[in-house]
């Protein structure tokens, strides 16, 4: 209607798109089924308790599993769906507030984001330098790595009573 495209037009566009989208499609289903298998398994609360043994040290660390999973997968959602049980667990086990390291793992997958390939991709696509996404990781991965220190350090900090006062009180 906007476009003033026909819908069977519009329908073979959507079906080429799907298409194309096919691999991606594809990850994401996979991702999340692996995330449904671990959570159900019981496998996230073992490996959250786990790493609970780093004690409080652990809200300093909490921030990288977000990143590397936002890293690896594309998809800051799928990190999340892999390891906000984990953190949470872990949280618990270590006496810090749940919220905090939930809120670090979406957070580390922000900064994550930027180094995704997919990211890198449509970096590359939108600039013209396709074919140079190697380049383009090569400049954002510093970044992405100091942005990952100062939020290590923050959260580490809101974890404990110098900048605990930030965190909003549930309950």
């Amino acid at each position: 209607i906007i476009y003033k495209m026909s819908p069977s037009v519009m329908a073979n566009v959507f079906g080429r798109q799907v298409y194309k989208l096919r691999w991606t499609f594809l990850t994401i289903a996979s991702v999340l089924a692996l995330a449904y298998v671990m959570n159900f398994s019981g496998q996230t609360i073992t490996i959250g308790t786990w790493i609970a043994g780093a004690g409080a040290a652990f809200a300093f660390l909490s921030p990288i599993l977000g990143w590397i999973g936002t890293a690896v997968t594309g998809s800051d959602t799928s990190a999340n769906a892999l390891f906000a049980t984990l953190q949470q667990t872990a949280a618990n086990n270590i006496g810090i507030d749940e919220h905090l390291l939930v809120a670090a793992n979406t957070s580390g997958g922000v900064v994550g984001k930027m180094i995704s390939p997919q990211n890198l991709a449509i970096a590359a696509t939108a600039v013209g330098l396709v074919g140079k996404e190697s380049d383009i990781l090569r400049r954002a991965m510093p970044w992405s790595i100091g942005l990952l220190i100062v939020l290590c350090l923050i959260v580490g900090l809101q974890s404990t009573p110098v900048l605990g006062w930030m965190l909003p009180t549930f309950g």
